[in-house]
């Protein structure tokens, strides 16, 4: 079971003279402030070093571990696509929660299948494509690859930042859209659809899609994702297996702050 990082990459834990130590960076020749901020926080993010500790690819990896935890969507002999996998993070959870490497004896073997625009080293225990999900005919590569339906659909999609939040906020949640109607044509009744959304208004229309096609929809930002971004999480589990349309009586979304 994951746990929020405590008492590590900068903290001594000696009773009552307990104090934080953290890492400096000075700035380099040639080194601008905002990369030197950010080497700073890489140096003394717990989550960083965590990841290095257990052979994880980048923190990222506890953002789905954290949601799993939750709302056990990685099951042992589920089938999982993953869209936009680099670096890997969420195969790397994915592979040894659904058993893809049949490792748990006496458990379902799943299958774990990665996509995305980059170059991915190859994880054990995963089947992972370059791809532009985004390209024409893209989503019936996919389901060509997959060979027939998923059980788990998750996007960690995410566009290359502009630097306007507005224009990184609607870019992201076209990839969020593309991603929820490739869940449609593919999830197995009672499936699961993970994405990353930013938070920005007009993530409104696609909760209202997914409200359609699934049992609960819940909004979630999970521990691991860093308190100043305004990524969030949407989890839609229990997958009506109907493709249903905008205009049908809306349900309540349940919100779910953590």
């Amino acid at each position: 079971m994951s746990k929020t990082p405590t008492g590590i990459g900068g903290t001594t834990n000696s009773g009552r003279g307990q104090r934080e130590l953290r890492v400096r960076v000075k700035t380099a020749k040639g080194r601008k402030i905002s990369s030197t901020r950010w080497l700073e926080r890489q140096l003394n993010d717990p989550y960083v070093l965590l990841a290095k500790k257990e052979g994880y690819r980048g923190r990222a990896a506890y953002k789905i571990l954290e949601l799993d935890e939750k709302y056990r969507f990685l099951v042992p002999g589920a089938r999982v696509v993953d869209l936009g996998c680099a670096p890997g993070g969420w195969c790397q959870v994915a592979v040894r929660r659904v058993n893809a490497l049949g490792e748990k004896s006496g458990k379902k073997v799943g299958t774990v299948l990665g996509v995305d625009l980059q170059e991915v080293d190859p994880i054990p225990g995963a089947d992972i494509h370059q791809l532009d999900f985004l390209e024409e005919g893209a989503d019936e590569q996919v389901k060509a690859w997959l060979g027939g339906n998923a059980d788990v659909v998750m996007s960690d999609m995410a566009a290359k930042a502009s630097g306007n939040h507005n224009v990184d906020h609607l870019r992201i949640i076209d990839l969020c859209e593309h991603a929820a109607f490739f869940a449609f044509d593919v999830l197995d009744v009672g499936g699961t659809f993970v994405c990353k959304v930013l938070a920005g208004g007009t993530e409104q229309e696609l909760l209202t899609i997914l409200k359609k096609n699934f049992t609960k929809v819940v909004n979630v930002k999970p521990p691991a994702s860093r308190k100043d971004s305004t990524e969030k999480f949407v989890v839609a589990t229990g997958f009506r297996g109907k493709r249903h349309e905008p205009g049908w009586q809306d349900e309540d979304l349940d919100q779910d702050e953590e």
